[in-house]
């Protein structure tokens, strides 16, 4: 692989049995290595995505903060035919917050197991509302039929690269605003 591509480290998280592993196995390139990786293609750009996909029980809550520190973007997963997993994703994000000491975190809403229709406990609307909440994109999945499960991936790809490109934004216009201070304090003698 090219040395050049962009390493894009993205975690999944939620509740056991939301289907994290079966969203992961979608996009991955099997190997010998225990983690999933892929060389996509993002909007006409080569890149690497490297996919961990953690464990929803209690026991690795230790484990998580050190993923969380490591991730460049979050998938937050919980089941359309599950009220509870919907009811724990906040604090999946608070531990993402409080871990990354920020609220500028790449991050998708996604409400995997779509087609078990007639199990259905929360509603399209109430997920996107909680994206809404959270500022950040929602999509229903199925791993079990393919359904959404790239769009996901590869939007949340696109919000990293967004965060990036404003973050550098913000950079310049500070440097440059530092460059004409100098200038003009430099011609008035103040430096």
């Amino acid at each position: 692989m090219a040395s050049n591509m962009e390493l894009y480290k993205l975690v999944i998280l939620g509740d056991g049995a939301v289907g994290k592993t079966a969203l992961a196995t979608q996009t991955y390139d099997p190997t010998i290595e225990d983690s999933y990786r892929k060389q996509v293609m993002v909007d006409g750009h080569s890149c690497i995505l490297e996919i961990l996909d953690t464990a929803g029980q209690e026991e690795y809550v230790a484990l998580r903060d050190q993923w969380i520190k490591n991730g460049d973007g979050f998938l937050l997963v919980y089941s359309v035919s599950s009220r509870s997993t919907f009811d724990r994703i906040k604090r999946f994000r608070d531990q993402i917050v409080q871990t990354k000491n920020t609220q500028f975190i790449p991050l998708m809403l996604v409400g995997n197991k779509s087609d078990k229709i007639y199990d259905r406990e929360v509603s399209f609307q109430e997920g996107q509302s909680l994206a809404h909440l959270y500022g950040c994109q929602f999509v229903e999945t199925s791993a079990k039929s393919s359904v959404n499960v790239e769009f996901a991936f590869y939007n949340l790809i696109k919000a990293i690269r967004n965060l990036k490109m404003n973050k550098d934004r913000v950079v310049l216009k500070k440097e440059r605003k530092n460059i004409i201070n100098y200038i003009f304090c430099g011609l008035c003698g103040l430096y």
